[in-house]
């Protein structure tokens, strides 16, 4: 079972080594972005946003609070991917575009609206449970549509979430996910490396 998206899924590895003459443009830039957020949310939220740090100063800004980490200023760019906090009020307006297409009927939109008030609205840790997984998502769709461009990508952890929050100008509803490095790679990268099996992962029930 092979096509050419499972090939560009089971080649790619995490890059380590980026040139650092390469550059992204700003198009390039906003078709990743594009790309993912083709990526499904709960209820149609969309509940994220993307922060392209691609210039020397903002880079600069970044690395310090990255555990300097060499891909925050070497890669053409590091993404700040922000979840945002489930808002069921924001659902009509998600939801309008579809209602304009003709792909949903307006009556439908409360019944989406509703059960998604009655899962997030006060209940923090659900909120912040799906903006991560929606930021996550998304940043997964990013990663492939990169490496099936040629470019290498890196999600990190290694951050201070508070200073990149501050530094960037979040908003009190937005949580820093991960930081994810894009751009043309250098020799050295290593090859995907092996998984667990699948009989240690998988249960047929």
């Amino acid at each position: 079972m092979t096509n050419a998206v499972i090939e560009c899924i089971l080649s790619r590895s995490a890059a380590k080594y980026y040139d650092p003459a390469a550059t992204l443009s700003d198009d390039h830039i906003r078709e990743l972005v594009r790309i993912a957020t083709t990526a499904p949310t709960s209820f149609h939220l969309q509940n994220w946003r993307f922060i392209a740090v691609r210039t020397p100063e903002a880079k600069a800004r970044l690395r310090p609070i990255a555990w300097n980490q060499p891909p925050i200023t070497e890669a053409a760019v590091t993404f700040i991917v922000c979840g945002q906090l489930a808002d069921s009020s924001v659902i009509p307006e998600r939801l309008a575009p579809l209602v304009e297409a003709g792909i949903m009927p307006a009556k439908m939109v409360p019944d989406w609206e509703i059960p998604a008030r009655g899962l997030y609205f006060e209940h923090p840790q659900r909120q912040r449970d799906e903006a991560v997984r929606s930021a996550a998502i998304g940043a997964t769709a990013m990663i492939y549509a990169a490496r099936s461009l040629g470019l290498g990508s890196t999600p990190m952890i290694g951050f201070d979430a508070e200073a990149v929050h501050r530094e960037f100008a979040l908003a009190e509803d937005e949580v820093p996910v991960m930081l994810l490095s894009v751009g043309p790679e250098r020799p050295g990268n290593w090859a995907q490396k092996p998984r667990r099996p699948v009989v240690e992962v998988l249960n047929l029930v």
